[in-house]
């Protein structure tokens, strides 16, 4: 098998469906095709869920392909209701340029600059006229926009679908007629916006559809929703290294096998043994921690990822503190637990450092705060200890107001 056959062989492993099926033949060939891919910025940070499909892209890059990587700032501020059972708040201009920037930082970890072209599709939608809206209106109707699954849920319990929420998906496949795209790729959960885009560049008499790629949607470390920032379930692709490895170390055995399939670059031969270990009865954390080594080192150094295994093993197996705790500095002045830590960002809300101070998840020293308002006085050298995996030491400076 070639190089670019084994590749292809990968790419086919990690996806769900392709329509039409002839596509293959074109995915696999030498002309090289348009690969449409869109990522509304609603929030700042990408995690694993979305790596699943920009691993996609980089494989088709290297076979060849060119992506077109849309910055959904325009479709943004409608909101896509995709799974969702309610109308989405609408991001402001600032939200979105902020988080538009963090994603193109983070996709470029991912992807080739030189085989990556960006777009912003306000670009081309904010100047549509109300008789060009008119117009991309009168190509669908409202009972197939009623059998997309969320909003027939929602319409069946007398929930509200307010009629901004169908201009997404036009909006979405209006992109497609606008970039000609020959191919577009997402999530199994986006398929009714993919179709979308294929029936209007027919319907705008484009000569070629797009072909659809979906791909399978990735379970969370509870190993039963959808990985998502908002249900804390998430591994972000910013993670400190120690913090990625120890999330893949959490994940219950069943996800072992998809991790592996999604996220890595493992073969259908080393599949079957990996699937073959586990029938036989080998311990699933030997092959999680190789797992966690894969992942890590895609976004660091290796050495770095084989380091997390140290450093796991010593805190975890032999209940020791890691070798390299990060500082925070703070000053020498009482202050309020739950603001301190908001300071210092260690987590993403005031609402999270709550929830997990009322469990006990939270030490000073091998302490544990369990009072959200919990006031005291940094100590120089002490540890705080932050859920199972996170560890920083105060380091104390002179209050100016002393």
């Amino acid at each position: 098998m070639t190089n670019s056959q084994d590749l292809f062989a990968r790419f086919l492993n990690s996806c769900d469906t392709i329509i039409p099926e002839d596509a293959r033949g074109r995915l696999s060939g030498s002309k090289p095709l348009t690969i449409k891919f869109g990522a509304d910025p609603s929030a700042p940070d990408l995690h694993l869920g979305h790596y699943v499909v920009l691993k996609q892209l980089r494989r088709l890059q290297d076979l060849g392909h060119h992506v077109q990587f849309i910055i959904g700032d325009f479709t943004a501020m409608i909101g896509d209701p995709t799974g969702k059972s309610d109308t989405r708040p609408a991001l402001s201009q600032d939200d979105v340029d902020r988080n538009a920037a963090s994603y193109q930082d983070q996709v470029f970890r991912v992807l080739n600059p030189d085989q990556t072209t960006v777009y912003y599709n306000s670009d081309w939608l904010r100047p549509l006229s109300s008789q060009d809206m008119i117009r991309l209106a009168s190509h669908y109707n409202v009972a197939r926009m009623l059998e997309r699954d969320d909003f027939h849920k929602r319409y069946q319990s007398g929930q509200s679908i307010r009629v901004h929420e169908f201009l997404y998906p036009l909006l979405q496949g209006y992109d497609s007629v606008h970039l000609k795209s020959d191919v577009e790729i997402g999530g199994t959960d986006q398929t009714f916006n993919l179709l979308m885009g294929r029936h209007l560049q027919k319907e705008y008499g484009l000569p070629h559809q797009q072909a659809i790629i979906t791909c399978p949607i990735l379970e969370g470390l509870d190993g039963v929703k959808k990985m998502s920032k908002s249900l804390n379930n998430h591994i972000g692709i910013h993670d400190a290294p120690n913090d990625m490895f120890g999330k893949v170390m959490s994940i219950p055995d069943p996800l072992i096998i998809p991790y592996f399939t999604y996220l890595t670059d493992v073969s259908s031969d080393e599949l079957a043994d990996l699937k073959q270990q586990l029938a036989d009865g080998k311990n699933p954390k030997h092959l999680k921690e190789a797992l966690g080594v894969a992942i890590v080192s895609q976004f660091h150094d290796e050495s770095v990822a084989n380091n997390c295994v140290t450093e796991f093993n010593q805190v975890f197996a032999n209940k020791e503190q890691p070798t390299d705790i990060p500082p925070i500095d703070v000053a020498n002045e009482t202050t309020r637990l739950d603001q301190l830590m908001m300071a210092h960002k260690l987590m993403g809300s005031k609402k999270e450092i709550h929830r997990l101070i009322k469990q006990g998840a939270v030490s000073i020293d091998g302490e544990s705060v369990q009072d959200p308002f919990y006031s005291f006085t940094p100590q120089d050298g002490s540890i705080l200890k932050v859920g199972k995996r996170r560890f920083y030491q105060f380091s104390v400076t002179t209050s100016s107001a002393a």
